[in-house]
């Protein structure tokens, strides 16, 4: 059970970064409203691609799950973004593409390569066998014929 509620709030982390990135270079201040109003359409879709893709069966996963919640999360981001009235510009729609999917799939490559372990199965258990002394050739016999 830990591991999705880990995913979904890597995922949430993720997204609010991303925001706080973006106020920050567009010099808008950091307060709380600020960051709501701005994450509230991601993290819509964040929670959309988390249930549709079914994220908790698999939640470290980059194929299908990271990448169906990244794709959820900025095609449905974008539509209530419009919906709304607020701007999808093309440059803000590449940028926002990129970003997420380096934050949303690179949490996920690194929590993938350092649970590898846990998911790789045992070696099996054998006695290990002990390599037969060679019998020395007897040259004697074989210099005689």
């Amino acid at each position: 059970m830990f591991r999705p509620v880990a995913a979904l709030l890597g995922d949430i982390a993720c997204v609010l970064i991303f925001v706080a990135i973006g106020l920050a270079s567009h010099g808008e201040p950091l307060s709380g409203v600020n960051l709501a109003w701005v994450a509230w359409p991601f993290l819509t879709g964040l929670l959309l691609g988390h249930l549709a893709i079914r994220a908790w069966r698999h939640p470290f996963g980059i194929w299908p799950q990271g990448v169906f919640v990244w794709a959820i999360t900025v095609s449905g981001g974008m539509t209530l973004r419009t919906l709304v009235g607020d701007g999808t510009a093309t440059a803000f729609i590449l940028v926002t593409t990129g970003v997420t999917a380096v934050l949303l799939l690179g949490w996920r490559a690194v929590a993938s390569y350092l649970t590898r372990q846990e998911h790789s199965p045992a070696p099996a258990l054998s006695p290990r066998a002990e390599p037969e002394p060679a019998e020395p050739e007897n040259t004697e016999a074989a210099s005689r014929d």
